[in-house]
């Protein structure tokens, strides 16, 4: 049978591809004019002329004071994708009275094509995180949340992960070397929980467990808390954080049976 995503010859449309191209440039630059975002680009600008034209006349692209930037229709496709994610329905609340409960910042995350996808986070008025946008797409191995999803899948599948991102660093801490990464994930798999050590942001430490759920309506889920390090000592972690952490992700695996 043939797989319609990758065959024959793993073709694909260039113009379809220009034009996510450009969108992502855009979200980059944040606000660009045609010139810019041609030379960014380095393609003709007729060719994003006539992007930009079409993407705004769709209302994905606006223009002030002679500069385009993305539309809110992006928030409303978004907002839909992430409401139909099962994830977000059922652990929402729990990831809010966790937050709620420990004073810190309570992420959802969850694993798509190889990343961590931010799902939904919550903030409390003292809490403290790298204000990471929901939506937002990361390596895997730089988050506690990317490691927990990882824990959930097999080391060839790890591998495979590795051999298509790689291992980049974003801090001094973040695990660059592939055996190590391992021998973590294991660690993981055996404690049940992951650590993040300021190894994507200087100053952020963050605590995570992996939802279980043996239907799989989850998907690979995980939650997580993170906050500033100094309110991350061990003894806190394991006789507040952990056991929190623990509880709700054992209510949003119980909700999951019911579902």
């Amino acid at each position: 049978m043939i797989d319609d995503d990758t065959a024959p010859g793993g073709r694909q449309i260039d113009s379809v591809e220009n034009a996510f191209n450009i969108i992502e440039s855009i979200q980059e630059l944040e606000q660009c004019g045609v010139t810019e975002l041609a030379d960014h680009l380095d393609i003709p600008k007729s060719t994003v002329h006539i992007h930009l034209q079409t993407l705004r006349n769709l209302g994905y692209v606006v223009k002030e004071d002679g500069k385009y930037q993305l539309g809110l229709r992006f928030l409303e496709l978004g907002g839909r994708v992430r409401h139909n994610r099962s994830i977000f329905q059922v652990a929402r609340s729990e990831v809010d009275d966790l937050s709620r409960s420990t004073g810190e910042v309570g992420t959802i995350g969850y694993e798509e094509n190889g990343q961590r996808v931010l799902v939904y986070r919550t903030e409390p008025f003292e809490g403290v995180s790298d204000n990471a946008p929901t939506g937002e797409f990361t390596e895997m191995h730089w988050t506690a949340v990317g490691k927990a999803l990882l824990s959930q899948r097999t080391d060839d599948e790890i591998r495979d992960v590795v051999e298509r991102f790689g291992l980049p660093r974003a801090t001094e801490n973040t695990i660059t070397d592939l055996d190590d990464l391992l021998d973590e994930i294991g660690e993981i798999r055996t404690q049940g929980y992951s650590i993040e050590d300021e190894e994507r942001v200087k100053g952020v430490k963050s605590i995570a467990v992996p939802i279980r759920d043996d239907a799989n309506q989850a998907g690979n889920s995980a939650i997580s808390i993170s906050g500033p390090k100094h309110r991350f000592d061990e003894d806190r972690i394991h006789s507040e954080l952990l056991p929190s952490l623990r509880n709700a992700a054992n209510v949003i695996e119980l909700q999951y049976e019911h579902y």
